[in-house]
């Protein structure tokens, strides 16, 4: 019998303009400002997040929390992902991998690319080995190019063995 695998993808975007620290994945990165959002912005655990609802088949990050809810202003994106880690854990299913990327042009991640990987690993209770963090520039080219906005995209792959799907 094959074991039920499933895929799941996420993306967000959050621009630059707010006087709040760059968190990236959990991780503090050293920039004199940080993303607009209404929770903390960090972008590569709202992709992430993204990808754990969509392989489990749970909707979307906003659906979930909402940006219309103040309980969600400033809130740790940790405590999001956490969230949904248990609900995906509650459904049996079991986080196999996951592969990130983040697209910046400032700051250069690379240096930052070990803690984050680190980071997205204890926040989903897998070993780091299952994380793969990947950064890349704009090149210059349209909105990440000219730094005025971070991307990340997440693509997961979930085992719903036990789950009966």
């Amino acid at each position: 019998m094959v074991t039920p695998m499933r895929v799941g993808h996420g993306h967000d975007t959050h621009r630059f303009g707010e006087e709040r620290p760059l968190l990236i994945g959990g991780v503090e990165i050293p920039h004199p400002i940080g993303l607009v959002g209404h929770s903390d912005a960090d972008v590569l655990f709202h992709a992430v997040t993204d990808a754990l609802l969509g392989a489990t088949g749970q909707g979307d990050i906003g659906e979930w929390f909402p940006d219309t809810d103040p309980a969600h202003k400033d809130q740790d994106s940790r405590e999001l992902l956490a969230d949904v880690v248990a609900s995906v854990r509650k459904l049996g299913a079991e986080i196999v991998n996951i592969d990130c990327t983040i697209h910046a042009q400032r700051p250069k991640l690379s240096p930052h690319k070990p803690a984050i990987r680190e980071s997205v690993a204890r926040t989903l209770g897998i070993p780091a080995d299952r994380v793969n963090i990947k950064a890349k520039t704009g090149e210059k080219v349209g909105p990440i190019g000219r730094s005025e906005a971070i991307v990340a995209d997440a693509v997961v792959l979930v085992s719903m063995e036990g789950t009966g799907s």
